[in-house]
């Protein structure tokens, strides 16, 4: 029965859409709250709540998450809108809790929420969603995690055995102090021994990603797939590679006389020379989990995670995203 429903029950997007319908096909209120099973007063006061002579749902939804936000703001993500907003950018965009926040804020031009706020909502309920078992650690696994393999006591170093024209301490300065764009970082995600691998080149200015498989580890299959990045680029834009000291990387001479670019190896056992590629890598390790076949995934799915690496929104750019930084870096240029 209709008064049996709890007085706190919400108005839904789809129950003020189905509102608005009604009002414009000139029903009355009181035959409104009978199809909708609300009360008369419910519908009044949805009603007397819009802004305009017109009742229109979107708006009024829009005004009711804003409304919900404010009044309770110990509580926010019991909100279900906001709270979708959240999930959907943790699990299909893959993006930090400070990432949505910041966004959002940028997005409405105020602050809707904080980054402490949805990771208490993880820990506390798993962001109200239900997990498949008892211990699951739920929405909190989509989260990244930036911990790295070390190496045990007695690894013998058997990498840093190539030439090496250049070291990173000779880099131009530009490179160093990220004041221009094509300052390449370079690396390989590996997928299966012996299968294919991701080539991932991130410019040190404005972090932008690209990104092609490679058929090997080996050599002269990585050195092909760099050019082929390279080849997609102005001149202008390539201005020094840092790679790590994988033999793959061995044969650069090969593409310091094709596109006039030194190659600037790091020092041994000091990932952060290069930590803005690392730090892609585990953004890449995200939809490519280790193990995993670089064959099993398409390039619509490679290209498609580039795409959301380049979008997502970055506290560094004022939560711009690389894509973002990097065109507005570009058009300067031009």
């Amino acid at each position: 029965m209709q008064n049996s429903r709890n007085h706190y029950h919400q108005l839904t997007a789809f129950d003020r859409g189905h509102i608005e319908v009604l009002l414009k096909e000139g029903l009355s209120m009181r035959r409104i709250a009978k199809e909708i099973g609300r009360s008369v007063s419910t519908i009044s006061r949805e009603i007397a709540r819009s802004v305009g002579s017109t009742y229109v749902a979107e708006d009024a939804n829009k005004n009711h998450i804003l409304a919900r936000t404010n009044s309770h703001k110990h509580r926010k993500l019991d909100n279900d809108e906001l709270r979708n907003v959240v999930i959907y950018g943790i699990n299909q965009k893959h993006w930090s809790p400070e990432q949505i926040a910041g966004r959002l804020k940028v997005s409405t031009g105020h602050s809707i929420i904080s980054a402490n706020t949805i990771y208490r909502a993880i820990y506390r309920n798993n962001l109200g969603q239900s997990v498949k078992n008892h211990g699951a650690r739920g929405i909190a696994r989509a989260l990244r995690h930036r911990g790295k393999t070390r190496h045990t006591k007695g690894h013998i170093e058997r990498r840093g055995k190539i030439k090496i024209p250049n070291t990173i301490d000779e880099r131009p300065a530009e490179a160093a102090s990220r004041s221009r764009i094509g300052d390449w970082e370079l690396d390989t995600v590996v997928g299966r021994k012996g299968g294919q691998v991701l080539v991932t080149m991130v410019d040190r200015k404005t972090r932008i990603l690209f990104s092609k498989r490679a058929e090997s580890k080996k050599t002269a299959d990585v050195m092909r797939t760099i050019g082929s990045i390279l080849n997609s680029l102005p001149t202008s834009q390539i201005q020094t590679l840092t790679p790590d000291r994988g033999n793959e990387f061995s044969a650069q001479d090969e593409i310091t006389n094709k596109f006039n670019v030194q190659f600037y190896f790091p020092d041994p056992h000091a990932p952060w020379q290069r930590g803005t590629n690392e730090n892609t890598n585990g953004l890449i390790r995200e939809y490519v989990p280790k193990g995993t076949a670089i064959e099993d995934y398409s390039d619509e799915y490679i290209e498609r995670m580039v795409e959301q690496i380049n979008s997502r929104p970055r506290k560094l750019f004022g939560w711009r995203s690389a894509k973002e930084y990097y065109l507005s870096q570009v058009f300067r240029l031009n």
